[in-house]
């Protein structure tokens, strides 16, 4: 059967534009009100009867049937056979693609992950203390598909931020165990790893099972159910962000290969029909040059449906006044992922505020950023690129204020503590403070 890939044509010239863009860009973040129940009777049922509750539905939605979670708790023997067994070439990929990945991590905690320190003139000692969380557990999605390239990029930030645990969790519907993945674990120092995904493992994180141990934080993207239930448990435990569709802007100045552009809009097409891909490009002949490349090179595609509905429904090129506005429009999108594809990409890097990743140069693909290159791959979508940022060694690392007060430093500090305690009526504050006046 053949499939027809049909962006939507836009442009910002057009009187419509801003509410034809509108509603291309609409994607409700609310949860089905019937999965939100569901998942509260789960997470309810795995707080009261822990293991017992994660075997139950383990079975009854992955088809995987045990008596014990010991037989669904993978060992760290299983997992470096997984690697030892895998292709020549498998091994080394993921050997540079962990090595990269740890590398920038190891720069991201060196640059901002240090404790500090200073002293005022009277010997006073202000600073600030990180140290790492002791145990997170990272979800890795699976079913329709296998990431191994997700267990590197929630692990070795985890790993290198100091975390002693690292609980990964991972679905195996029928018993089928991907053996990328349990390399992956092994590579990136896993600690213990469960194969349960779902609302079900999600709380079994969170409040911990007589086998599975309770976190600090869980992280790491999943279904409606598993981002249903990951909102849930948030103040129990700490959570990365609530994932939605994945998405790809690409602004485009008309000067790279339109089968290049066409492959990038694929490759966040690809995932569900749910996701996004958009290009802003002020060159209109380019752009029904990249219309011809969709047409031509979808049919090679083996997920062209899905490419397809994604591109129906959510897609659109974009014809804009110039590159500058491209900048603007991209601003207001706050995509995940942010393709510059230009000769010149750094002249245009400055005008670009909010984006989960940005991507610069007709040669930086963003499935090199999601596999290899280094930095993180779980990014902010739907628009909260405005007020978030990637996961990283800080979401594993949490910050204790130090504060040493010399005597010298209290007859001043002491003063000023009173009469603000004061006050608000806060007798006890005061004295405390007064006491260590002289």
């Amino acid at each position: 059967m053949k499939f027809i890939a049909a962006p939507a044509r836009l442009s910002s010239c057009s009187v419509t534009f801003c509410a034809d863009f509108k509603a291309r860009l609409h994607w409700s973040a609310e949860i089905d009100a019937g999965i939100e129940q569901r998942v509260a009777d789960i997470l309810l049922d795995v707080q009261q009867r822990g293991d017992a509750a994660v075997l139950d539905y383990t079975g009854r939605f992955d088809g995987l049937h045990a008596n014990s979670m010991t037989e669904l708790e993978l060992t760290q023997t299983e997992l470096k056979v997984a690697f030892e067994n895998l292709p020549e070439e498998q091994r080394q990929a993921l050997q540079a693609a962990a090595a990269r990945v740890r590398s920038y991590h190891e720069a991201q905690r060196k640059a901002s992950g240090e404790s500090w320190s200073y002293q005022d003139a009277d010997g006073t000692l202000l600073g600030q203390k990180v140290t790492p969380l002791d145990r997170v557990g990272i979800y890795v999605p699976g079913g329709k598909a296998a990431y191994p390239s997700s267990v590197l990029m929630n692990a070795i930030p985890a790993h290198v931020a100091g975390v002693s645990e690292i609980i990964m969790v991972v679905p195996t519907p029928k018993g089928e165990k991907n053996m990328l993945v349990l390399a992956a674990a092994y590579v990136a120092g896993v600690t213990r790893a469960f194969t349960i995904g779902g609302a079900q493992a999600v709380a079994a994180l969170a409040y911990g099972t007589l086998t599975v141990p309770k976190v600090d934080k869980i992280t790491g993207p999943g279904n409606a159910y598993v981002a249903s239930a990951k909102k849930r448990v948030f103040g129990v435990v700490g959570i990365d962000m609530i994932a939605g569709p994945s998405e790809i802007l690409v602004l485009a100045d008309g000067t790279t290969s339109p089968d290049w552009v066409a492959m990038d809009l694929f490759s966040q097409a690809e995932h569900d029909e749910l996701a996004q891909s958009i290009l802003l490009c002020p060159d209109a002949d380019y752009i029904d040059q990249v219309q011809l490349s969709i047409n031509r090179l979808l049919p090679e595609m083996p997920r062209q449906q899905i490419i397809a509905k994604s591109l129906n429904d959510r897609g659109a090129l974009i014809h804009t006044r110039s590159m500058e506005e491209a900048c603007a429009i991209s601003n207001t999108i706050a995509p995940e992922h942010l393709e510059v594809s230009s000769r010149d990409p750094h002249r245009w890097e400055p005008l670009l505020r909010h984006a989960g990743a940005i991507f610069l140069g007709a040669y930086t693909s963003e499935s090199l950023g999601d596999y290899c290159a280094g930095p993180n791959h779980v990014l902010p979508t739907s628009g909260t690129a405005r007020f978030s940022s990637p996961l990283g060694v800080y979401d594993f690392q949490k910050r204790s204020s130090l504060i040493e007060v010399s005597e010298a430093g209290a007859q001043t500090l002491g003063q000023i503590a009173s009469v603000l305690a004061h006050g608000e009526g806060l007798q006890a504050h005061a004295r405390a403070a007064e006491m260590r006046i002289r």
